[in-house]
């Protein structure tokens, strides 16, 4: 009798996922190997699921995770469809407050160095999303690496 409860428990938590709870790790790989194919990109792939492309390498300072750095930046969709972008002069921050896909991928140019991040949910905002970045999003950045401070 125990097991039969415990069968039936557990095919109804099985039965109650959401959407909330989908796996999108599968489904934003297929987008961005997609849209590299699309875009005829240079891309190489991390072991966490990021993709980045170096247009320039740089040659000044490679930050670790923990730098401070100083980025111009453009953030958008797949789709084309800007939600960020920063001014001319960039923005400065710690890698360690922003989402993971940042933290991995500045680490990969150095000073003057410049490239394209496509960035799975899973190393973005997951599931929930933030603000008008919906939940399961691939996000694709544009990036200037200015400097490591």
């Amino acid at each position: 009798m125990k097991y039969i409860m415990l069968t039936l428990v557990l095919s109804l938590f099985v039965s109650c996922s959401s959407d909330d709870e989908k796996d999108y790790v599968t489904l934003n790989d297929q987008e961005i190997t997609d849209y590299i194919a699309q875009n005829n990109l240079d891309a190489k792939k991390s072991t966490t699921g990021l993709y980045y492309v170096i247009d320039n390498e740089g040659a000044g300072a490679q930050p670790n995770s923990t730098s401070t750095v100083t980025v111009a930046y453009k953030g958008y969709f797949t789709n084309g469809s800007v939600f960020e972008e920063s001014p001319a002069e960039g923005v400065s921050f710690n890698l360690q407050q922003v989402i993971p896909g940042w933290t991995e991928g500045i680490t990969y140019f150095k000073e003057g160095g410049s490239g394209t991040l496509l960035i799975p949910s899973h190393l973005a905002y997951g599931n929930s999303g933030k603000g008008s970045i919906p939940g399961g999003t691939v996000l694709i950045f544009d990036i200037n690496l200015i400097s490591v401070n």
